[in-house]
């Protein structure tokens, strides 16, 4: 009995302390999963039965990704959820996890901010977020996950600095921050991370110079800083970090030189990527140290001198990038790096395009590696015979020598080369006929033999080459007839140009072959015979060049199937016949030139003929008709002769009575004239527009809710509308444009837009469809403009997307950019030169640019537009709408005298072509404080490597992969239509209105840049 009394005491005594136990083990049991509900309850999953079974069904350790303890068995240690599909948002209640050792969130669909909670993590070892959509900063909070050994913020749309906390960490050892766009310095404190074995920072928007400090990571193997805004040079201390394996600082505007002894303290170098900055010097030759160098990859700076030989010792080297420098080889002995790197025997990729390489190749050349695939000797001053013996390299894929002095014939060993997919050898003094073995390089996808000096035929033997995308062999000497086996090769689609040649006979009918063409120039021989109609079975060629030819018989009907054209070329030539009038019909045809023939007939008046800058007729001497301003005589039909004697009295007559009644004509007139002026003004319709009631616009918009709200500008309020059609027809999307008029001006917008539109019919401009001018419900005056709707929204809006909603995380690449533009630019043409009167716009900007369903472009908002009454490209406003345009878009000259003009909307259409290509807005508060938009762009395009950071971040990523995964030239390619895009926005905006760039040569130029990234486009595929 007193055993069991000291039992039921003791038990007594522990019981409350059992009982605190057991509660405490409920709560945090309850914790781990409250927490991991609410994850739950932010994000969805597909199939969603990944997160299906997320209930209280099954224990929450049994969940999928969730990973209970050994030691704790009851609480969470890891959340892995990598490439789970998941879309939402992270909980903040995952920071509740207090056991948590791993989170694992990567691959995934996620947006929105990092929680600041996470930071309550202490036994956080791994977070890794990488590859989702998150945005923000990062939380200074995570300075309190103490043990973090890995963090994985990369891929992302982090912005903001590198917070001071993340120096904090003494377990890290991995730190990755890549791909976002994070900006500022690199913290210097980075530097006290002293476990830090791999810090990934490249492409972000950091600036400034690369901390010293960095040279304090004694254990870093990998420092990787490419594709930023960093400047200065690469410290010192960088060259001492031993363990280093790879170091790239590619991409970005350091400067300075590589130290003589530079490799001497990084024995485990394998990979540097110092590629486009501004370095300048000599290769060190203590290069040679680096012995376990596999890439080496300078390329696109200012390294001059001779290539030292010493480079040959790096027996493990694969890629060697040296293009674009200021290099140099002029007598034999420096050609001796090329005989050292015969001892690379595993080096696959030798680049040495854009240097002042001059002189002979050695013969050694052709010992290289027989690993090569690559070799880039474009652009340089190399001259003699392409080596004997290149044949030896018989794993070569591409083979660049384009841009050279390059003379003799194309040596036989060259055909042994059956792996080749790229040979380039345009431009140069190569000569000789072309061989009948070239037939053997069956994997060639694109064969470059233009502007050299080939003479005899075209062998018959190219038609075996059945996977050519682009062929060009312009700009020789070749003779005799086109062979039909060409058109055979059912690949080509990029390009095939025969051009500036003495090539005779008659085009093949075979051509019709070439189903997937996209341009095809013969221009400049002396082909002969009809137009063969089977090249309207090339039905998606855009551009045809036959001019400069004996081309005779007519025009074919049959190419006005080709509704992918857009340039045709067939002057100086024998055509004869009328111009079929169904090319007029093509939508797409942007420049047709017939002139110089023997054309006759009706010259058609609609289409490309109403475009006087698009087509050229001049010199075929019988044509009639067409648009006043080819100034052609009228044509007449004749009449039948039997009819002619019974004209003459009633045509007397009339005339005699017209002459009687003139008087009072003229009077009745003037008596009208008077008369109308006294009448108040009808209200059935306005400026030629159909009238709409207030009451069907208030169905249509669902009484003007917010729900259908579009925007609001300073004149009017744009909602989306449904309206009914006639009968029988489908309910129309509509935008409804509401005017507030109680702001002033607003009424003469109003009537400014409906009088511009009045007449214009255009592709590329927003149609009214409809207005009203009435009263709503409470009595006050209304009116509203009826346009159609434009699904895709304005381009403001895919250019500076909300960076908090979603939906409107939208990109353009650089194509549909150009495509934007060039509608754009067809718009403004036919406002200013082609419509029924000259039209200034007074307000082009980005929010004015809309987008339909296909992405065509529609210019819109024409509420201060202009009508000059002369056909000129000045004229004074008497306007009293006051300063026109939106400032950062508006012409210098319109602040100062109000002088309304077509160089006013070239000035605002270069701002929008700088904007579109940059992604900044000329309003952004950094161009008020410093640099305009303008000179920032001018600042970029004096240092070609400054290109890729001025451009969109879309568009530079876009680049960046582009060199990647295609190449150097892709690259280049890619890059000079950027080039060349900035400087259309800059000839567009000069200070002076009579030196920007018309309309007409506008086009042209984006036409060209449009052309070249097809071309671009067909050879990544």
């Amino acid at each position: 009995m007193a055993r069991a009394m000291k039992f039921l005491c003791v038990f007594l005594l522990l019981c409350p302390f059992s009982l605190a136990l057991v509660s405490l083990g409920s709560t945090t049991n309850s914790t781990d999963e409250l927490a991991l509900l609410s994850f739950k309850s932010m994000v969805s999953s597909s199939p969603p039965s990944l997160l299906g079974s997320w209930n209280s069904s099954s224990h929450f350790c049994s969940w999928p990704g969730v990973v209970c303890g050994h030691r704790h068995p009851d609480r969470v240690v890891a959340l892995s959820m990598g490439s789970f599909n998941l879309s939402g948002r992270i909980s903040p209640s995952l920071g509740n996890l207090s056991f948590l050792t791993e989170l694992n969130l990567a691959d995934n669909q996620l947006v929105g901010g990092i929680p600041g909670e996470l930071g309550h993590l202490a036994r956080l070892q791994l977070l890794n977020v990488t590859r989702n959509y998150l945005q923000g900063s990062i939380p200074v909070t995570l300075g309190g996950c103490t043990k973090l050994k890995v963090l994985d913020l990369s891929a992302n749309r982090l912005q903001g600095e590198i917070p001071w906390p993340l120096d904090s960490f003494p377990s890290i050892e991995y730190l990755y921050l890549y791909k976002n766009r994070l900006s500022g310095d690199i913290p210097p404190s980075l530097g006290n991370l002293t476990n830090l074995q791999q810090l990934e920072l490249h492409e972000n928007m950091l600036s400034g110079a690369i901390p010293s400090s960095l040279g304090m990571l004694s254990s870093l193997s990998l420092l990787s800083l490419g594709y930023n805004n960093l400047s200065g040079p690469i410290p010192t201390s960088l060259w001492n970090i031993s363990t280093l394996t790879k170091l790239s600082v590619q991409r970005n505007m350091l400067s300075g030189t590589i130290p003589p002894n530079s490799f001497n303290n990084l024995p485990h170098i394998q990979v540097l990527y110092m590629d486009n900055n501004n370095f300048h010097g000599p290769i060190p030759a203590s290069i040679s140290n680096a012995s376990s160098m596999v890439d080496f990859q300078p390329a696109h700076n200012f390294f001059s001198g001779i290539i030292p030989s010493e480079i040959g010792r790096l027996r493990n080297l694969i890629l060697l990038q040296l293009n674009w420098n200021l290099l140099e080889a002029k007598e034999p002995k420096d050609w001796e790096f090329i005989t050292a790197l015969t001892n690379c025997s595993r080096l696959q990729i030798l680049g040495l395009s854009g240097n002042k390489f001059g002189g002979v190749l050695p013969d050694s050349f052709s010992n290289l590696s027989a690993s090569l695939t690559y070799i880039d000797l474009e652009d340089n001053q190399i001259s003699g015979s392409i080596p004997d013996g290149i044949g030896n390299l018989l794993n070569l894929q591409i083979l660049a020598l384009d841009i050279n002095l390059f003379t003799e014939s194309l040596p036989s060993s060259l055909f042994r080369l059956k792996n080749l997919v790229v040979l380039y050898v345009d431009y140069n003094n190569i000569g000789g006929t072309i061989p009948m073995a070239i037939g053997n390089l069956t994997e060639l996808n694109d064969l470059l033999l233009n502007s050299n000096a080939f003479s005899s035929t075209i062998p018959e033997t190219l038609g075996n080459l059945t996977k050519l995308v682009e062929l060009d062999m312009s700009s020789n000497y070749l003779t005799g007839p086109v062979p039909s086996t060409i058109f055979n090769i059912a690949t080509l689609s990029r390009y095939l140009d025969l051009s500036n040649n003495n090539l005779e006979g008659k085009l093949p009918e075979e051509i019709g072959n070439l189903k997937n063409l996209i341009k095809f120039n013969a221009e400049s021989n002396k082909l002969s015979g009809e137009i063969p109609a089977t090249i309207g079975e090339c039905q998606l060629l855009q551009y045809l060049s036959l001019k400069n030819n004996t081309f005779n018989g007519s025009i074919p009907l049959i190419l006005s199937k080709l509704k992918a054209i857009e340039f045709v070329d067939l002057s100086s030539n024998n055509l004869s016949g009328p111009i079929p009038k169904s090319l007029g019909n093509l939508t797409m045809l942007r420049y047709l030139n017939l002139s110089f023939n023997n054309i006759s007939g009706e010259v058609p008046n609609f289409g490309i003929f109403a475009n006087i800058t698009a087509i050229s007729v001049e010199s075929n001497g019988k044509l009639c008709g067409g648009i006043n301003d080819l100034h052609l005589p009228t044509c007449s039909f004749q009449l039948p002769k039997k009819k002619h004697k019974f004209l003459v009295i009633p045509i007397v007559i009339s005339l005699v009575t017209t002459l009687v009644a003139l008087p009072s004509i003229i009077m009745l007139c003037i008596w009208h004239k008077k008369r109308k002026s006294k009448i108040p003004p009808t209200h059935h319709s306005v400026q030629g527009h159909p009238l709409v009631s207030y009451s069907q616009l208030v169905r249509a918009t669902n009484g003007f809710s917010e729900t259908n709200l579009l925007g609001s500008g300073s004149f009017g309020t744009v909602y989306r509308g449904e309206m009914n059609g006639q009968e029988g027809e489908t309910t129309n999307l509509v935008a409804v444009k509401v005017l507030k008029l109680q702001t002033p001006k607003a009424l003469e917008s109003f009537t400014a837009e409906c009088e511009a539109l009045r007449g214009l019919r255009h592709r590329n401009l927003v149609k009214i469809i409809t207005i009203c001018s009435s009263i709503d419900s409470r009595g006050n005056d209304f009116k509203a403009i009826v346009y159609d709707f434009m699904r895709n929204g304005s381009l403001d809006r895919w250019l500076h997307p909300d960076a908090n909603d979603l939906a409107e995380q939208r990109e353009l690449n650089l194509l549909e950019r150009v495509t934007i533009l060039l509608d754009v630019a067809y718009a403004l043409d036919y406002l200013h030169c082609h419509g029924p009167e000259p039209v200034v716009h007074c307000d082009l900007k980005s929010s004015n640019v809309l987008l339909d369903a296909d992405m065509v472009a529609h210019v819109g908002d024409f509420g201060l537009a202009k009508i000059l009454v002369e056909r000129s490209s000045l004229h004074h406003s008497t306007s009293s709408m006051g300063f026109r345009g939106t400032i950062g878009y508006a012409a210098p000259e319109y602040g100062a005298g109000n002088m309304v003009s077509t160089y006013g909307d070239i000035y605002s259409y270069g701002i929008l072509v700088l904007e579109t290509i940059t992604g900044r807005r000329p309003t952004e508060s950094a161009f008020r404080q410093g640099l305009s938009l303008r000179e920032q762009v001018d600042l970029a395009l004096q240092d070609r490597n400054r290109i890729v950071d001025a451009v969109d971040t879309p568009l530079s990523l876009d680049l960046l992969n582009e060199l990647r995964t295609v190449g150097e030239s892709a690259y280049k390619r890619k890059t000079d239509c950027v080039i060349s895009l900035l400087r259309v926005g800059m000839s567009c905006t000069q200070e002076s209105p009579s030196s920007r760039t018309s309309t007409g040569d506008i086009i042209k130029e984006l036409l060209a840049i449009k052309d070249a990234l097809l071309r671009v486009r067909e050879h990544r595929t």
